[in-house]
């Protein structure tokens, strides 16, 4: 059997099992037969791609305990796909599971933005009376939302209380971002930052595919911040290799938590998606403002990668 075959049974068995389509939603969205269709979920719980969780034969190494035992921190890899679409979704999906178990009554919890972390907000339906802080500015992001609108996500369950930040992430000079981050308001919520029991944040890699902030930098910003040797962002802050804040101008004209506020919130959860991502990952890892990890297998795999390789 190709490979061909095999991920197409593994894709299949995800619709049916995972998001609850049926064989004929199956077949007339891949534009199979249901017949094709029902032989290949049965092929696929023969040959043991379909067990607790779906996967290629090829998957069924579990890389989240040696990746924890080389980075020391807990890593959770979520269920692979071979859309990039659904595999976001799948790790959102994870990412949800863990912030709502992680989450209890009474705590100040902070979220970032991210891909992810907007794709994962419709998946936390309800979470115990308790604070969420917006930890960075609206970032407009074509095709997608911004932090402005997590965040109202959040004020509509019941029984949590939401710190906005009603600024921009990026602004065009350093008086300004300083003039926004004096207003009571936003004030507050960066303020709050300090109190966090929990994060949940993004680590993004340093291109213009794995960062929402470096396609929005003007071609002076990025030489300057190129002189930086930075490898990723968290929350629009830039770090090197060994996960030291950088300061750039750019620096000056965010409105965002700083690194050093998540080193001091005892949990920060932090989701990678992509291999362009496990660099700056590992540095998130190395700079102490990650502890727990969320990846996808993209991600997990070319993290295992750089971590056999010192």
């Amino acid at each position: 059997m190709d490979r061909d075959e095999l991920v197409l049974m593994r894709d299949v068995s995800i619709d049916f099992h995972v998001d609850g389509k049926s064989k004929v939603e199956i077949a007339s969205e891949r534009h199979l037969s249901r017949f094709r269709v029902a032989r290949l979920l049965t092929t696929a719980r023969e040959m043991g791609i379909v067990r607790i969780s779906v996967a290629l034969p090829e998957e069924a190494e579990d890389l989240s305990g040696p990746l924890a035992q080389a980075l020391g921190v807990p890593v959770t890899i979520a269920t692979s796909h071979s859309d990039a679409r659904q595999r976001r979704d799948l790790l959102a999906r994870t990412l949800a599971h863990i912030v709502r178990d992680e989450v209890r009554e009474g705590m100040t919890v902070g979220i970032s933005w991210s891909r992810t972390l907007e794709t994962a907000a419709p998946y936390i339906d309800q979470l115990p009376p308790c604070e969420v802080v917006q930890l960075v500015g609206a970032q407009p992001v074509e095709g997608s939302g911004d932090s402005l609108g997590l965040i109202q996500h959040f004020k509509g369950l019941t029984g949590v209380r939401t710190w906005p930040i009603w600024a921009p992430l990026t602004v065009g000079d350093a008086s300004t971002a300083a003039g926004l981050r004096a207003q009571p308001q936003i004030a507050d919520a960066l303020r709050k930052a300090d109190e966090l029991d929990l994060a949940v944040v993004a680590i993004g890699g340093w291109s213009p595919q794995s960062s929402t902030v470096y396609p929005t930098l003007s071609a002076a910003d990025l030489s300057t911040v190129e002189k930086h040797h930075v490898v990723g962002e968290c929350s629009g802050r830039l770090f090197d290799a060994d996960g030291r804040e950088l300061d750039p101008s750019l620096e000056e004209r965010v409105v965002a938590v700083t690194l050093d506020q998540l080193r001091r919130t005892p949990t920060v959860i932090a989701s990678g998606f992509g291999r362009e991502t496990a660099t700056a990952v590992r540095a998130g890892v190395r700079g102490g403002f990650v502890d727990m990890l969320v990846l996808d297998t993209d991600c997990a795999t070319a993290l295992a990668e750089l971590t056999a390789t010192g």
